[in-house]
């Protein structure tokens, strides 16, 4: 079994979240509520993809994958990029594949009940 993780003190924490920044951050994760959109991280966590090819490895139509692409990049989860007549999608950058990749860890870890 594993030990807790130790708590960090008040003076590590850099500060209160502002009301807007805390705001901006529910709406944030508010946008990851669904599971086909972490499907859909996950697939892209492995590498850039078209929406066909995000259609075929999460067993959503091609216009189900776009509406949630589009919903991923308003949230800057997600970006594209043309590549002569084809679209290849990808994570944003390093702070998505970090936060996609704790979230799996977390969710991974035995966890007692409180």
């Amino acid at each position: 079994m594993s030990s807790p993780s130790p708590q960090p003190s008040v003076e590590s924490v850099p500060e209160i979240l502002s009301l807007e920044k805390a705001e901006r951050m529910a709406e944030f994760f508010g946008g990851l509520g669904d599971p086909n959109r972490w499907r859909i991280l996950s697939a892209l966590a492995l590498g850039e993809r078209r929406v066909g090819e995000l259609a075929a490895v999460v067993a959503m139509s091609e216009s189900a994958v776009s509406h949630q692409l589009r919903t991923l990049r308003s949230l800057r989860l997600v970006s594209r990029q043309k590549q002569g007549r084809t679209v290849v999608y990808r994570l944003t950058d390093h702070h998505i594949f970090d936060l996609y990749h704790a979230a799996s860890e977390h969710l991974d870890e035995p966890h007692p009940l409180d």
